[in-house]
């Protein structure tokens, strides 16, 4: 009886999103039920792996994204098997979620994955060999000082080029 219903279950989910299917073959409707199903299955991927990767991204989240989109635009357009291009993700959001663990307690670890932050300013000095390493042109530099307030490289104690690319300033004291 159990069985039976499993086999039915299995026989509507084939009709419904086309597993079946050549892509090419796939009607409007599945289209739809494979785009809506995918969206929620994203949803809960997303919400299972850490929030940060949604803010500032750091290298290692943002494969983490491009990833996820390729793979999950494949199982909806039929390029892929469905159900196990859903395992597939399910796997690189585990893996990530290991990866960002063991790093959050290994700086090693960490460095190797995320990378690390750079200084580019110390105490109103330019390391403009740090700036040409990081491809930042002295024009970039203005403009993500102006951007947080400051005019003069001076009037900065410390500035890092941090790991997510979002440049850090600490302006120097009394100012």
């Amino acid at each position: 009886m159990l069985t039976e219903f499993f086999h039915k279950v299995a026989g509507w989910g084939h009709a419904l999103l086309g597993l079946s299917v050549k892509a090419e073959d796939l009607g409007f409707g599945q289209m739809a039920a494979r785009a809506l199903l995918m969206y929620l299955i994203l949803i809960w991927l997303v919400r299972s792996a850490k929030k940060r990767f949604l803010g500032q991204p750091t290298a290692f989240d943002m494969i983490l994204v491009i990833v996820l989109g390729s793979i999950a635009a494949r199982a909806m357009t039929g390029g892929a098997p469905y159900f196990p291009s859903v395992l597939g993700m399910i796997i690189i959001i585990a893996t990530h979620w290991i990866f960002s663990y063991v790093a959050r307690d290994s700086s090693w670890f960490s460095g190797l994955i995320k990378g690390h932050s750079t200084s580019i300013i110390r105490d109103g000095d330019i390391d403009h060999r740090a700036l040409r390493d990081a491809h930042m042109s002295r024009d970039d530099l203005d403009e993500e000082l102006r951007q947080q307030g400051i005019r003069d490289p001076d009037k900065v104690a410390e500035s890092r080029l941090e790991r997510s690319g979002k440049l850090s300033v600490i302006k120097r004291g009394g100012e």
